[in-house]
């Protein structure tokens, strides 16, 4: 399983980065992965059309997985990706100079946010 990391590097640049989450074989013909500490669950709905957030930085450390429509980011560096349903985003640029986060289509986004417990 994979997701994709928004970060900052140390001269500020937010960057998108593939990370393949470690999994191990578990019981009942399944993968797992290690437990994650998370605080909790924040669920949003927003109309892409309408959805526009101009350059800012993640609040706090958190997973994003999108449920339903789907949000184009760009980050500082120039790159732009679209994230679907089932996509999995850790937003992690606490600092630096952030990224853009657009609504795409027609249908509403449901996404879930789940902040993750300090290190």
């Amino acid at each position: 399983m994979n997701y994709t990391r928004i970060y900052a590097d140390a001269s500020g640049e937010s960057h998108l980065e593939d990370v393949e989450l470690g999994m191990k074989p578990a019981d009942h013909a399944s993968l797992m992965s290690e437990l994650v500490a998370a605080k909790g669950v924040v669920f949003r709905e927003s109309r892409s059309g309408e959805y526009f957030i101009d350059w800012h930085n993640a609040p706090r450390r958190q997973f994003v997985v999108n449920l339903s429509g789907e949000v184009e980011i760009e980050v500082s560096d120039g790159e732009k990706r679209r994230f679907g349903p089932g996509s999995i985003l850790l937003a992690e640029d606490l600092t630096g100079k952030g990224h853009i986060s657009r609504g795409v289509g027609d249908s509403s986004r449901r996404v879930l946010f789940i902040p993750l417990s300090e290190r």
